[in-house]
């Protein structure tokens, strides 16, 4: 079955939907220094389950995002990258960052409140 092309309201629309999730945006950081393996990619992005961590990442290459080298080797190989795509999407994120690491304090404040009251 053919994956039907969403309609965009606006770039920030596109870009969600291409970024959005918990897991996503930690896996493009943890891929900006660089080619990594399955299990690199695992345990710089803590507490993303196997499952989780191959859907995303599927999702991501469909998406252009990442590219997906297979060796074939004994044992097999799978090496994940960014595409020019997907740095340029990296870059776009970096202010982002920058504001969690500036409020990340206050941001922590915050859902403490929340979860005591």
């Amino acid at each position: 079955m053919a994956k039907i092309k969403p309609s965009y309201s606006c770039g920030l629309d596109a870009a969600v939907d291409v970024v959005g999730g918990k897991w996503k945006a930690l896996i493009l950081w943890a891929l900006h220094d660089g080619t990594h393996r399955f299990g690199e990619l695992k345990r710089h992005v803590s507490g993303v389950s196997e499952k989780m961590l191959i859907q995303q990442l599927r999702e991501l290459e469909a998406d252009g995002i990442v590219h997906r080298e297979v060796y074939r080797e004994v044992p097999p190989r799978v090496e994940y990258s960014l595409t020019e795509l997907g740095q340029a999407l990296n870059t776009a994120l970096l202010p982002l960052g920058e504001w969690g690491d500036t409020f990340m304090e206050r941001i922590v404040a915050n859902k403490t409140k929340e979860t005591v009251a």
